[in-house]
């Protein structure tokens, strides 16, 4: 009759073969970086790419991966692969072209929601200046985001009132901050990402030590 193994034995033949496959652990925190592509954003579009390294800035010193997300077209709705470098996100967003149609904020708050189950998102950046959808859903879904302790941060270009209302709102129940930022401004839009890349990798004590009148504002609405 063939021996069993006894205990000790096994237990060091289990720990031998764990060593051949170690558990890979996913440690970097996440930010989402989402985009207004429709024809009217092409001009923010563009300066969105040139200021993409003021996002990375922060972003690579603190070891943060970014997805790009952009909706535009008939329906059309992009999440790129998780970037760890600051080259990787401006290829992807050198593929981006404009392409007239409505906004589909909806899609990106549930894409938001998903990801925050499955991976340590942190924080999250919504760039547009219009809103066509109807508000009583993104409020629900912002909702939920705050529970996830995911803050979405909108940043609006241009000072349409109805979109104010409805971002300011989505920002309010996430967590997050709206802020409003004047047509083609680089500056502003630079230190708004700064901001948040630097927020997601530290928190509210992160931004009190930016200076800026911009991200004073943020501090103003974010309360963890």
């Amino acid at each position: 009759m063939k021996k069993l193994p006894d205990q000790k034995n096994s237990v060091a033949a289990f720990l031998e073969e764990t060593k051949k496959h170690p558990v890979v652990t996913r440690t970097k925190a996440r930010l989402v970086f989402a985009m207004d592509a429709t024809a009217s954003r092409e001009h923010t579009w563009d300066l969105a790419t040139s200021l993409h390294g003021e996002l990375f800035r922060t972003a690579e010193e603190k070891q943060l991966s970014v997805q790009l997300v952009y909706y535009r077209g008939f329906n059309e709705f992009h999440a790129s692969d998780w970037n760890n470098t600051s080259n990787e996100l401006l290829t992807s967003m050198q593929r981006v072209r404009c392409i007239a149609g409505g906004t589909q904020i909806a899609r990106v708050l549930s894409h938001l929601r998903n990801e925050s189950r499955t991976s340590e998102l942190k924080a999250a950046v919504l760039v547009g200046d219009a809103c066509e959808e109807s508000p009583f859903e993104l409020y629900e879904l912002a909702g939920q985001l705050g529970l996830f302790r995911v803050p979405v941060f909108v940043f609006q270009e241009g000072s349409d009132p109805l979109a104010a209302q409805v971002f300011a709102r989505i920002a309010q129940r996430s967590g997050g901050a709206h802020i409003p930022f004047r047509p083609g401004s680089a500056s502003e839009l630079a230190e708004l990402l700064g901001a948040v890349a630097t927020y997601a990798t530290g928190g509210r004590e992160a931004i009190q030590k930016l200076k800026g009148n911009l991200a004073s504002r943020l501090l103003t609405q974010v309360k963890r």
